[in-house]
């Protein structure tokens, strides 16, 4: 451990931890922080989303007797992103880093890191895919499809050409992340390239290799939903943010219900239901199907469970039936208005109205 005089000084280097179930990797990734950066004033902010299994609890109990350790507890608000931000704003040392509370980033590149900042460097990346790196660590075909998936998605639409945009690990200036705050989307969990999206060409950026370890503890947070909800925040940056990452989500959802509703509306009528039966069947499979989506992709971080899940989802179904209403009676008044040659003009009229509405009321009622 470091000298208490050293202790004392204010930190050059936050490290930003953002963490969900780390229980057992808090104490080693202390300790490995503290071998590795033995020549650095540093400290740690490990973010913690309300851990049920009592990591915020552990890093506040040795916080209690480490000043370099702070834990701050988000309650009621989940993802990645919006966790780093908080974690930013309440650093006041020059260099911010960010790395998982998992013991899968090298902790040992951190100098490294540094050096580069100090050289003029205004971000650098701890990359998987350069020489010396190696992304062995992360588990199963599956996670290496959504990875690799990802990075060449987020290639095709960035200016600054990284071999690893996916990558969790980092460290800017503090500086350069005040200027970009204002242009962040704090969607998802992928926060490096919401940053460098919204970077200026200018900006220096600076790879280092690094060996992506297996996980010891703990489960891994990628999946199919990380994915989509970095599809939509790569739309938003697209889109300059004119449309929400919510909204674009929340319109995925609701394409997947009308193709949901049409299956499910032919299935029924094979099976002998009358149209009008099967059109209710549809409908209704569509709404159940569109609630739970949104609930787990759209407001993931909003997520309702318990009786809060059953009083949402009857709140839904309200919601969506007088948006039907309105998407119909919108659609007869543009149709009187331009005339019956044009029903596809009426229909999309009444569909936007529809969403738009379904939207607002979700955002503001159900998943507040």
């Amino acid at each position: 451990m470091q000298p208490v005089s050293q202790l004392c000084l204010p930190a050059r280097l936050s490290i930003i931890v953002p963490c969900y179930n780390e229980v057992d990797n808090v104490e080693p990734l202390i300790r490995a922080l503290d071998q590795a950066l033995k020549d650095e004033f540093w400290e740690v902010v490990f973010v913690d989303d309300n851990s049920p299994d009592g990591t915020a609890d552990r890093v506040a109990g040795i916080a209690a007797y480490d000043p370099r350790v702070r834990v701050l507890q988000r309650v009621g608000r989940r993802g990645l992103s919006s966790a780093v931000i908080e974690g930013f704003l309440a650093s006041s040392a020059v260099y911010v880093a960010v790395m998982d509370g998992d013991l899968q980033h090298d902790e040992s590149i951190l100098p490294k890191m540094i050096a580069d900042l100090d050289a003029g460097a205004d971000v650098v990346v701890a990359s998987r895919h350069i020489e010396g790196g190696d992304n062995a660590g992360l588990a199963g075909k599956w996670r290496h499809f959504l990875s690799d998936a990802g990075i060449k998605a987020a290639q095709k639409v960035m200016v600054h050409q990284l071999s690893d945009p996916m990558s969790g690990f980092f460290a800017l200036k503090r500086s350069f992340f005040k200027a970009q705050l204002p242009h962040l989307s704090g969607a998802g969990f992928k926060i490096l390239v919401d940053l460098m999206m919204s970077a200026p060409k200018t900006t220096v950026v600076v790879e280092e290799a690094f060996v992506f370890r297996p996980r010891l503890a703990g489960e891994s947070k990628l999946n199919i939903v990380v994915l989509l909800q970095f599809a939509t925040m790569l739309m938003d940056k697209l889109t300059h943010g004119y449309l929400p990452t919510r909204f674009i989500a929340f319109g995925a959802v609701g394409l997947v219900g009308i193709i949901v509703n049409v299956c499910v509306m032919r299935l029924a009528g094979d099976l002998g239901f009358a149209f009008s039966k099967a059109q209710l069947i549809g409908t209704a499979v569509a709404i159940l199907t569109n609630f739970w989506l949104n609930n787990h992709i759209t407001y993931y971080d909003r997520r309702l469970k318990g009786s809060r899940f059953w009083g949402g989802l009857i709140l839904f179904v309200l919601v969506c039936s007088l948006g039907a209403i309105g998407n119909i009676g919108v659609a007869q008044m543009v149709l009187h208005t331009v005339g019956h040659g044009h029903l596809d003009r009426s229909s999309a009229a009444g569909a936007v109205i529809g969403v738009v509405w379904n939207y607002a009321v979700s955002s503001t009622l159900i998943w507040r």
